[in-house]
């Protein structure tokens, strides 16, 4: 069963995220909240935690995954980022946007687009997961927690209880996310590519 949490969502208690997140580096999956909406999430380096998350979601390895970082200066080690590209990903960041980037040597490749060797990134903006983050020391890999066969990401904990109790080792509830998922633009190309539109404004980024 998994272990609940509920955490103030501008001012999460340290002593639960520090249980949170001690069940995560264990190799633990964990429904967490984010600037989006709820996020599926386990440590970077575990590959039997991967497994359990894509099991979850139930997508195979052609599905990005996400790491979700604290700031802009840890993508430098997981992305090849020119210039241009990095004005691009600071106008955006933190926010609900994921970017598609050519995945440096750094990245497992379990974790990377197997064809492509690409990698999903962002920087989410909520104090909760910036607060995981910043305990855990590293990236997390996350997707958005959309059940198998369904097209939109639960959004209440109970509902995330209910569904996942024994499938995810943890829970953090922080009340309610905007219910929608990310942005996704590749910037794997010369020019920005719209991958999907969700809750960030692609306005802001250039495009339509």
């Amino acid at each position: 069963m998994a272990q609940y949490f509920e955490v103030h969502p501008v001012n999460p208690q340290p002593r639960l995220l520090k249980h949170a997140a001690a069940i995560i580096d264990a190799g633990g999956v964990a429904a967490i909240p984010t600037d989006s909406s709820y996020a599926l999430v386990c440590h970077l380096d575990d590959k039997a935690a991967a497994d359990q998350l894509r099991r979850i979601r139930g997508v195979d390895e052609k599905h990005h995954l996400t790491l979700l970082c604290r700031d802009l200066s840890e993508l430098a080690s997981y992305a090849r980022v020119d210039n241009r590209q990095y004005r691009l990903l600071k106008s955006a960041t933190p926010g609900p946007y994921t970017f598609i980037l050519e995945a440096t040597k750094e990245v497992p490749r379990r974790v990377s687009h197997p064809s492509r060797r690409t990698i999903g990134l962002r920087v989410p903006d909520h104090r909760v997961t910036q607060d995981l983050l910043e305990l855990l020391g590293q990236p997390l890999l996350g997707t958005t927690l959309i059940p198998p066969g369904e097209t939109e990401p639960l959004n209440e904990a109970n509902a995330i209880l209910e569904h996942y109790d024994r499938l995810v080792q943890a829970i953090v509830d922080a009340g309610a996310c905007p219910a929608q998922p990310t942005t996704v633009v590749d910037l794997t190309g010369s020019e920005p590519v719209l991958v999907r539109a969700g809750r960030g404004d692609p306005a802001l980024l250039g495009l339509g």
